[in-house]
């Protein structure tokens, strides 16, 4: 497939390029610092170089012909913009209403509630913890999940977790509207697999079931 990455050069990002290559997939990056990718890495891939809040960035890396978009960008609550994803998305949302073929795969949050949810106590210390402490990125996902809900039309679906960290990919792991917990973890490497396998499965379009172990 040809693959959009939105997020490479952080560590969701990088596991998701690593494996779409190990995968197969033709791989276009949009990155603002391309010196971030190993130079190895850069000689396999297609990057340009813009940033994500600049539409005719976004369109410029997603060429026609592209099959997918994997979004994993991350916020940061001190240094990142407001509603940085959710402006990203947007930008993307308008390149996928031109070309109608596209898929997106996103990474969200798990305190981003979804009415399928179980709500356990666990569930619950979660948001409460992610809105007084998180406020930034919470509020970020929310809005971009909030965005996506408006355009269920288009082909989308992602995932939401909990604790991510570093670790060797599994591939054996929950995914689904399980219970959660502030101590449900999944790695970057897994989180990964999860949305790569999402490009060649419909399974859960217009939906972000919890990825845990």
């Amino acid at each position: 497939m040809k693959v959009s990455l939105f997020g490479a050069t952080g560590n969701l990002g990088r596991e998701c390029l690593d494996q779409c290559l190990q995968a197969g997939h033709d791989m276009t990056v949009l990155v603002r610092s391309p010196e971030k990718l190993p130079d190895g890495l850069r000689d396999a891939i297609t990057v340009i170089k813009g940033d994500g809040l600049i539409a005719e960035d976004v369109a410029r890396a997603i060429p026609s012909g592209t099959d997918a978009i994997l979004f994993a960008i991350g916020v940061d609550e001190r240094t990142s913009p407001p509603d940085l994803c959710t402006d990203v998305t947007r930008h993307i949302l308008a390149v996928m209403r031109k070309q109608q073929s596209l898929k997106l795969v996103w990474c969200g949050g798990g305190s981003n509630i979804r009415v399928d949810d179980v709500m356990t106590f666990g569930a619950r210390f979660v948001r409460w913890f992610s809105e007084t402490f998180l406020r930034h990125r919470h509020a970020d996902k929310e809005h971009q999940l909030n965005l996506l809900d408006e355009n269920t039309d288009l082909c989308w679906m992602g995932v939401r977790p909990l604790q991510m960290r570093p670790g060797v990919k599994k591939g054996e792991y929950r995914l689904g509207y399980n219970a959660f917990s502030g101590l449900s973890s999944i790695s970057f490497a897994d989180c990964a697999h999860a949305m790569v396998e999402m490009l060649e499965d419909d399974t859960w379009r217009g939906r972000v079931p919890i990825v845990q172990y």
